[in-house]
């Protein structure tokens, strides 16, 4: 995915605009496939970017059930408590996108330097107080290890697809999503000073920091989980990471200190979340891209940010949010429809500038992050063709309970924007 993000800093270097995806494919693409192409990503986009504040604000409602299930034993986390506080968090992040506007960036710098410190204390904690982490007897050393062992090597498939490496590709579903978006900060070129150069080193060295402290966190966490991880999941709180915690610490105040910690990293991504999601619909509305596109493009007299746009922002994932209360698989679900429509864009876009490359030389790259990826954008595309397996339904032949219907949604979706297209778009 970091191939993809130099990829896209090319993009960004080359054409800052706050449409992103949809207006290079208008600026790479063949030119007799240049409208219709822009268009469809432009809708990919947006189901991507919807879903995906959704997602966000969902999981850092998940924090809040395990911080509470934690510290309250009666407490038993159900549907409708996370729509409410997707929704309260959702309220919150558009808060601060319009009347708190103006502290944004002092509250991103302290949250910024919350997350360097929760990550060296998540470190700390987990290495010195694990399972196996000081020294012990010597048959509990080597049971340790053993586990850990099996955290690397004894790969299962427990799916019914019949092979390990299919059943890998069509779990990616969790592992990838957290690598998505590090296109975000294009949405905003148009509030950069110097986005060409600006932009492009934000999203490489920002996707950089991320994937690396992120492959530390996870060898952590394997390495603590070891071969007892169907154990965790039945945990109460519904976080797995929240009982690896309490297991080592041992002690509940610790652990809801850090889970604490984690539920506010998580609500001030759901505020970047809305960030980006109303600036990507403005910028496809103010192009005439969507209905009612007038309305959704208004700036109100004596605000700086497009209103309607943000309310629809708020009312898309409001309407997501209540799917959950009836369904314990919506999440997945909805997650898959936004990681489809994010990876559908990325492969468009990434597909027309590997043609125009091959068909005639493009601008020069401003920055060296631009000029560094010429060569990735292949590698990049297949990985996101790869990343659509996440659509595929967990189990060959599943009920229709455990459908992964989001081919069906992603499917009505295309149908909706063409025939929108065709008539009036």
């Amino acid at each position: 995915m970091m191939l993809s993000t130099l990829s896209m800093a090319e993009m960004a270097s080359i054409a800052p605009t706050s449409g992103g995806q949809y207006h290079w494919v208008s600026e790479f693409a063949p030119q007799r496939y240049q409208k219709l192409l822009s268009y469809m990503v432009g809708w990919f986009s947006g189901l991507g970017w919807q879903t995906a504040l959704f997602v966000t604000s969902y999981t850092a409602a998940q924090q809040f059930e395990a911080l509470i299930a934690l510290n309250v034993p009666s407490y038993q986390i159900q549907g409708w408590h996370g729509t409410l506080l997707s929704i309260a968090i959702t309220v919150f992040a558009i808060v601060f996108n319009t009347a708190l506007a103006r502290q944004l960036p002092l509250f991103e710098v302290l949250v910024g330097a919350l997350d360097v410190l929760g990550f060296v204390a998540f470190l700390a904690v987990l290495w010195s107080m694990a399972p196996g982490a000081a020294d012990g007897e010597v048959e509990e050393a080597r049971y340790d290890d053993d586990r850990r062992k099996k955290a690397w090597t004894g790969f299962q498939d427990n799916t019914g697809w019949g092979s390990v490496g299919l059943a890998t590709l069509v779990g990616i579903l969790g592992p990838s999503v957290t690598l998505i978006g590090a296109n975000s900060t294009c949405h905003r070129s148009e509030e950069v000073r110097d986005a060409s150069w600006v932009l492009p080193r934000s999203m490489v060295v920002t996707a950089a920091i991320n994937y690396t402290v992120g492959f530390v966190m996870t060898v952590t966490i394997m390495m603590t989980v070891g071969d007892h991880a169907s154990e965790l999941l039945d945990s109460r709180t519904g976080q797995v990471y929240v009982q690896v915690l309490l297991e080592a610490t041992k002690s509940r105040v610790g652990t809801s200190i850090m889970t604490a910690l984690m539920a506010v990293l998580l609500l001030f991504c759901a505020v970047n979340g809305v960030t980006t999601s109303w600036r990507q619909l403005f910028a496809f509305a103010r192009d005439q891209g969507l209905p009612y596109s007038r309305w959704l493009a208004t700036v109100p007299p004596g605000w700086d940010i497009p209103l309607n746009a943000v309310m629809t922002t708020l009312i898309i994932t409001a309407f997501l949010s209540l799917i959950i209360i009836g369904s314990s698989i919506a999440f997945s679900v909805i997650t898959a429809i936004g990681q489809v429509g994010l990876y559908t864009s990325y492969i468009l876009t990434l597909g027309a500038i590997i043609t125009r490359r091959g068909a005639r030389s493009l601008a020069r790259a401003s920055t060296w992050a631009g000029r560094a990826c010429r060569s990735t954008s292949g590698h990049s595309h297949s990985w996101s063709s790869c990343s659509l397996f996440c659509s595929s339904p967990t189990a060959p032949s599943p009920a229709p309970a455990d459908m992964n219907w989001s081919c069906l949604v992603y499917s009505v979706v295309v149908v909706f924007a063409m025939t929108f297209y065709f008539v009036k778009g």
